[in-house]
């Protein structure tokens, strides 16, 4: 009997899928966080890897990661569906000045609207207080992406793209589970 090869396209993303769940589960005993962080997790997972493969965020993703973010503030209390409000305004409109700003200097784009949106989905999540925190990790994480690749050999320019998506997506997943830094 022969086995069928696995495909690593397949492979990957499900482990990857089985590792959010069991890292929701270890790190939040509350049933109702681990499924919202589930929610949250394979979403940010599956956002990642698209961007990763095909440098698109795509709306029909962003999007309702963004509704449901403020969805789950509302339900929650008043003070944290302002936030979230915030958040979702605040997340996309700085990384929409980025693009703006960047493009004027630059004459090309260096940053898309899908990251805007991510950013701006959150922001939904989280609330405004941690988009500083979400965007000091991912640029962080987006240093050791070129890093790896610098080691790998692929040389990096001032023209080389490198998605933003997967630092983004892994930095909120960081800061739903593990919260902003304390002062």
């Amino acid at each position: 009997m022969r086995i069928a090869r696995l495909d690593r396209r397949v492979v990957f993303p499900g482990l990857a899928a089985l590792l959010v769940l069991a890292w929701a589960v270890h790190e939040d005993a509350d049933t109702q966080r681990t499924l919202l962080g589930c929610v949250l997790g394979w979403s940010l997972l599956a956002l990642a890897w698209i961007d990763w493969t095909t440098f698109r965020l795509p709306d029909a993703l962003t999007l309702p990661l963004l509704c449901i973010g403020v969805a789950v503030a509302w339900l929650d209390s008043p003070a944290t569906f302002q936030s979230s409000l915030l958040g979702a305004a605040a997340g996309y409109g700085a990384f929409f000045a980025v693009r703006v700003f960047y493009q004027m200097a630059r004459g090309r784009e260096g940053i898309g609207r899908g990251d805007a949106k991510l950013l701006a989905a959150g922001g939904a999540w989280l609330g405004w207080q941690a988009l500083p925190w979400v965007v000091l990790l991912a640029a962080l994480l987006g240093l050791l992406l070129a890093l790896f690749h610098h080691a790998r050999g692929i040389r990096l320019t001032a023209e080389t793209a490198l998605p933003f998506g997967p630092s983004l997506a892994f930095a909120i997943w960081l800061i739903w589970i593990y919260g902003v830094p304390v002062e």
